[in-house]
């Protein structure tokens, strides 16, 4: 089954039964797909019977692990009845390094690693140099890819949760309980301990060990009498070791001090668990060769049987007042897709490996153990729509609240636009302002850049007949979106383009510093403005074409996008995709916006979905256009008709023309109507008007 696992070579896009029975033909059999969890079960006949083969899914399916460009992965993982891997492929992946760094061929290299090792081992990729998969019946180490170490962590924990929970609900693992029914550690409960206490509670749990009950673990075995030290110094400590949950805060804020506990509550996402290993003696989880930041060897975590990835955060920590000081302190992190179930035992093992011989040395391995258990006051119970993306709005809440505050103030400002252009100057620097917090929070701090990417992968899903709801373990981004609607309903395509992208600040800015230096401003004529226009038109039909026909292009036109490059990546990618995004807004320095005006397909999508705007909210006299020509001739968008209506398709909701409809020294007919009041005299308005 291997042999067809790897005879068809991977391609973007969705599964689909018929794609699945191109990948595993005859004599394989792929069954329907499950109406309960996204696998499908493939079968093989044996005589008269069909016996189950094992289990094929997506893991962006099950565990949507952000990539390091903010994207998941997409791998179809296909695993045995007994919890072995068939084989790992790549569907779909945008990881720089591998997209135009070291190319895609190490990432495949590295995933074939997984075939035949089990879920029921330690999966770990090793440090330093190795020559493949090395396994024995607990652990497996597989190499890693240089220069890409953050990537292959991720793909590597995307496989292992995806596959533990099938492993969970189909092949009965752990009980056989559904990988999303767990339970939460309640972060509004604080009850201050002392190290007594914790330790009196089971909260801090120990284990110590002499070198005499070592040597005991190994007798009747070769590796009986290989320790020099422990056969001479019997009564000697080997370790002396301690362990807390310390992501509890009844725990944590009450072993360390609290600027430790903020530093590490600003590394985990959200679902995620911190494990405090303190410890001394002669013996420590992490070993001379142990690497800041790798998976400890010498600790193991297990719950119902089942291994648990865990990670050291290479965090340095402050202990509070009273709690002893330790030889070796460590902090791990289990990511929230590990589906660690708080309520349940965590069985922690120290493997203790000694080798017989030289040069093909016998290993023997040996297990101490020690079981860890949250009191349930501590915990808020399972809950029939327990998700892991809740967990990730719960986390975020406080970058949600400054998203919405700053939400709700450009709503309310365009909603008493008159009041707010009532005063130019004012009003640009108001709009300056809010486009800082445009750039600055929402597109660098919060990663809220909307993108058409949004869009091309909720088609791909829906075509395809998958749930959204992946698209919730990015609530900046639902929530910007669900903003983004109402605004469409209100008031056009202008609300997100001219005042929520992040891209778009940049290019403002970026035409407002070309001015100070003076270099020459470019409007095009308004026929070939109008021709220009039409492309993001065409960039848009192509993109959403290739969404629905051939997904495989659709990852190199989104390339169009500088989005990635210059918001989500902070240009730090290969040199021609930052020259790409860098040339745009040197572009936009002289054509103002040239990007958002005539290449943006998002724009383009949100101007046709803008069309069921209600309102034509930007007043106009009865001389806007015949005769007057002012805020024509102002609008650097040139999105005002010579008859003087507003395009709105192509009005980013600037204001500049509701400033000069409020004024009495710019709007001619205003002027005018003051002047036949005898409230002004009038005064000359300069043909065209001022540059912004």
């Amino acid at each position: 089954m291997a042999a067809y696992c790897a005879a068809v070579p991977a391609k973007a896009g969705v599964l689909t039964h018929a794609e699945l029975v191109r990948r595993f033909p005859a004599p394989l059999i792929v069954g329907e797909r499950d109406t309960e969890l996204p696998v499908w079960p493939l079968f093989k006949q044996n005589a008269t019977a069909t016996e189950l083969v094992g289990y094929v899914f997506e893991s962006i399916d099950l565990a949507p692990i952000p990539g390091f460009a903010g994207v998941p992965l997409n791998l179809m993982v296909a695993i045995d009845p007994k919890g072995v891997f068939i084989g790992v492929q790549v569907l779909s992946q945008h990881e720089p390094v591998f997209l135009d760094g070291l190319g895609e061929a190490p990432l495949l290299q590295f995933v074939q690693q997984y075939k035949d090792l089990s879920l029921k081992q330690n999966i770990s990729i090793a440090q330093g140099t190795r020559s493949g998969a090395r396994a024995d019946a607990a652990n497996a180490h597989i190499d890693g890819v240089s220069k890409a170490t953050a990537s292959v962590r991720i793909i590597n924990q995307s496989i292992l949760a995806a596959a533990l929970k099938v492993s969970r609900k189909k092949l009965g693992f752990g009980a056989a309980r559904d990988p999303d029914q767990i339970a939460q550690v309640r972060g509004d409960v604080f009850e201050p301990r002392t190290w007594q206490q914790l330790c009196d509670d089971g909260l801090v749990q120990h284990l110590r060990v002499s070198n005499r009950a070592v040597e005991k673990l190994f007798a009747g075995t070769v590796g009986a009498g290989l320790d020099s030290v422990a056969l001479n110094q019997p009564d000697e400590l080997f370790i002396d070791l301690y362990l807390a949950y310390v992501s509890v805060p009844t725990i944590g804020r009450s072993l360390l001090k609290e600027g430790s506990w903020r530093k590490l509550q600003g590394r985990l996402e959200a679902g995620d668990h911190a494990l405090l290993v303190m410890s001394s003696g002669r013996y420590s989880i992490t070993g001379e060769d142990f690497v800041p930041g790798s998976v400890p060897d010498r600790l193991l975590l297990r719950q119902e049987r089942l291994p648990v990835d865990i990670r050291d955060l290479d965090l340095d920590v402050r202990f509070a007042q009273g709690v002893p000081g330790f030889e070796n302190v460590t902090v791990l992190r289990v990511i929230a897709q590990a589906g660690l179930d708080p309520a349940g035992a965590l069985d922690f093992a120290l493997p203790i490996t000694r080798n017989k011989g030289i040069v093909y040395p016998e290993r023997i391995t040996r297990e101490l153990g020690v079981s860890y258990q949250l009191p349930s006051h501590l915990l808020i119970p399972a809950q029939a729509s327990s998700k892991s993306w809740q967990g990730i709005w719960r986390t975020r809440q406080n970058e949600l609240v400054l998203l919405v505050a700053g939400l709700l103030v450009l709503a309310a400002a365009l909603l008493m636009q008159r009041h707010l252009t009532s005063d130019a100057r004012r009003f640009v620097w108001l709009r300056r302002i809010y486009l800082l917090y445009t750039v600055g929070f929402i597109g660098y701090y919060a990663q809220g850049q909307l993108s058409i990417v949004n869009i091309t992968g909720a088609v791909q899903a829906l075509v395809a007949g998958r749930s959204l709801e992946f698209l919730l373990f990015d609530p900046m981004t639902v929530t910007l979106w669900i903003f983004v609607v109402l605004s469409l309903v209100l008031w056009g395509r202008g609300t997100f383009c001219g005042w929520l992208c992040p891209f778009g600040a940049l290019q403002e800015f970026s035409h407002q510093l070309a001015r100070l230096l003076r270099l020459p401003q470019i409007r095009l004529r308004t026929r070939l403005d109008r021709q220009l226009k039409r492309i993001k038109y065409v960039l848009l039909a192509l993109i959403l074409s290739s969404a629905f026909f051939a997904t495989e292009w659709t990852d190199r036109l989104v390339e169009l996008e500088p989005f990635k490059t210059a918001i989500t990546l902070n240009f730090v990618r290969s040199l021609p995709f930052v020259l790409y995004a860098v040339a745009l807004l040197m572009l936009s320095g002289v054509i103002y916006k040239f990007y958002c005006r005539y290449l943006c397909p998002f724009g383009g999508a949100l101007a046709l979905l803008g069309k069921v705007r209600w309102l034509n909210w930007i007043p106009r006299r009865s001389e806007c256009g015949t005769p007057c020509q002012t805020c024509r001739h102002r609008c650097d968008y040139q999105a005002i008709a010579p008859a003087g209506t507003i395009e709105y398709d192509e009005c980013f909701q600037c204001m500049d023309c509701v400033v000069i409809y409020n004024s009495e020294q710019k709007c001619a007919p205003r002027m005018l109507e003051l002047k036949r009041a005898n409230v002004i005299p009038i005064q000359p308005v300069m043909k065209g008007g001022e540059n912004k």
